[in-house]
């Protein structure tokens, strides 16, 4: 490897990101107010129970007060937005995730959309992914959030910069196009229908993998000096890139994992605590 190449370490930004938190907790708990994340587990799937119980602990470690809702597997679209709105109308509860996917019954965008965008800190709400496109959204969804704060992080140049997105899905393909086209990259969004993806991904000077499939973007896809990065994250802990091989072409990039997972849950944190901090106004 030489010298010249970045590893983007996910788990040093994150840690800057969630030392700022501390100070702002404490302050809060002193004004009277714990921040508090409620999270909602549709069903029994195993990886979603792993990531809602890593967010739970993320929040424990920070002072942040985490209010765990698991539903039955047969829950209706109703029955969870009943539960939506009952959070919306806590005032002690500041941020609402809903862990998704949720069970095929459910309209899981009605679901989102249920979530009052004053506490939206995952950014899942149409209206919240509508101020994300304007440019003035409280929340971003957290998994592009990190993404720009790993970019900005370690000073990677955005503006006028070609950003070849791969993937457009409403809560990080879509929205990363957005906030790259907001910091004035020309953004190229690709999909499962786009023609000579490999052609497409070799104009990236920056090149974001989003689309869910393990070692999909290859070495010969990555042009000389391009910023890879990499927010897939696949059985065996392997993202969306062919790591090793990218690595060679690649001026910097982000491993899976320790790459954007840990700064995702840190925006959502982050997030959470914002919320808590707009109550006193």
């Amino acid at each position: 490897m030489k010298s010249d190449k970045i590893i983007l370490d996910g788990t040093r930004v994150a840690n800057e990101i969630k030392e700022k938190l501390v100070g702002r907790v404490t302050s809060l708990s002193e004004k009277g107010i714990t921040p508090c994340l409620a999270t909602i587990l549709v069903g029994d799937d195993p990886s979603s129970e792993t990531y809602v119980r890593m967010k739970g602990n993320a929040c424990k470690r920070l002072g942040i007060d985490s209010r765990r809702i698991h539903l039955p597997q047969e829950t209706t679209t109703q029955n969870l937005i009943t539960v939506i709105q009952q959070l919306n109308d806590d005032p002690t509860v500041h941020g609402i995730l809903l862990q998704h996917p949720v069970p095929h019954q459910i309209d899981e965008r009605a679901a989102f959309d249920t979530i009052a965008v004053e506490k939206d800190v995952d950014g899942v709400t149409t209206l919240g992914f509508a101020q994300n496109a304007f440019g003035f959204a409280n929340y971003p969804s957290c998994t592009p959030a990190a993404i720009m704060a790993i970019l900005d992080y370690y000073q990677i140049p955005i503006a006028g910069k070609h950003a070849v997105v791969v993937g457009r899905s409403p809560i990080l393909g879509k929205p990363v196009s957005l906030m790259l086209l907001n910091r004035n990259a020309t953004v190229t969004i690709c999909h499962s229908k786009t023609e000579e993806l490999h052609r497409i991904v070799r104009l990236g000077d920056i090149v974001v993998a989003a689309v869910g499939k393990p070692q999909f973007i290859k070495s010969d896809w990555i042009q000389a000096g391009a910023v890879v990065i990499d927010a897939g994250y696949n059985p065996g802990n392997v993202g969306d890139v062919d790591y090793e091989g990218c690595l060679q072409q690649a001026h910097a990039i982000t491993p899976v994992p320790a790459g954007v997972g840990p700064v995702t849950i840190a925006m959502l944190l982050k997030h959470t605590v914002d919320a808590a901090d707009r109550v006193l106004g």
